[in-house]
């Protein structure tokens, strides 16, 4: 066990404000405070039970898809609160303790709505297709777990491009889509919109941060990181993809007039924006990063 000689915030470093990650810890403060039990699912239970079966089924596939990945990440982030703990990032840490905190609460909103919206309490596992098992139950918690024996700059890049890139800037945000075209167009379930809104908010600065650390990665370390960073694009887009497709391919036809190539577009969009962002980081300092503004803007 290391011994300590001082600690940050009684020394003259003390807590850097102007941080991008210190900007991303006031704001998860002031806009992260919300509470799934205050969310008011009574006008959702009335439109879930005026829906045809088809369409139900369709919302709780989805929505059993966000449970189980809520919950991936909130079991798997430890090990990279972990790493940039050791490393003496006080900051960044500091920041990291609100996404425990967010994911868990993304958690308990989603089963709060399968028990008093869906009123479901079967294994919703059978919905978990074979690619999203390659994610969720095989990649997200290998990549992170890799942490704990290998904490270096490309095992961090792979953790953060699986976690905050692919799970959550690709997958999340296009299930996000996929409820605002299935609720918010039809009017329906306002509880559910809410909740959609708040995982919105809080996973754009989950996503920022992962940017940032990312780029950071690639400005310290140079090209081993943004080699491992698109090979590890690489490798999840086919399943991420898949993931969709799967989906499509359980109806025969899919309610809500959902469009599969619409969704796998908005999709490879997503892969294709993430990439390039990472790309500039390759041609900036790290003092140019580190001096960056609101980081969500950026995204």
């Amino acid at each position: 066990m290391e011994i300590r000689t001082q600690y940050q915030s009684t020394s003259r470093r003390r807590l850097n404000h102007d941080l991008p990650v210190m900007k991303l810890w006031h704001k998860a403060k002031q806009l992260g405070v919300w509470d799934p039990q205050a969310i008011d699912f009574s006008q959702d239970r009335r439109d879930w039970l005026r829906l045809e079966p088809l369409e139900q089924d369709v919302i709780l596939r989805l929505s059993s898809l966000f449970q189980a990945g809520e919950e991936a990440v909130t079991l798997d982030l430890l090990p990279l609160i972990e790493v940039i703990a050791r490393e003496g990032r006080l900051e960044e840490e500091m920041y990291l303790t609100s996404f425990l905190w967010e994911e868990a609460k993304h958690v308990e909103a989603f089963r709060r709505f399968l028990d008093e919206v869906a009123g479901d309490d079967t294994e919703l596992g059978r919905y978990h297709t074979p690619c999203y098992r390659r994610i969720f139950y095989e990649a997200l918690p290998e990549a992170l777990d890799r942490l704990r024996h290998d904490p270096s700059p490309v095992a961090q890049a792979e953790a953060s491009v699986t976690y905050n890139l692919v799970v959550e800037g690709v997958l999340a945000e296009t299930g996000y889509h996929a409820y605002y075209e299935m609720l918010r167009r039809n009017a329906l379930m306002p509880g559910m919109q809410t909740v959609v809104d708040h995982l919105k908010r809080d996973e754009s600065r989950h996503l920022a941060y992962g940017v940032f650390l990312l780029s950071r990665l690639v400005a310290e370390h140079g090209e081993p990181v943004w080699n491992a960073i698109q090979l590890r694009m690489a490798e999840l887009l086919e399943p991420a993809l898949g993931i969709i497709n799967e989906t499509f391919a359980s109806y025969e036809v899919i309610p809500f007039g959902l469009d599969e190539n619409a969704f796998l577009g908005f999709a490879t969009s997503q892969f294709q924006r993430r990439l390039e962002r990472i790309d500039k980081a390759r041609h900036q300092s790290l003092a140019e990063l580190t001096e960056q503004g609101d980081l969500e803007a950026t995204l």
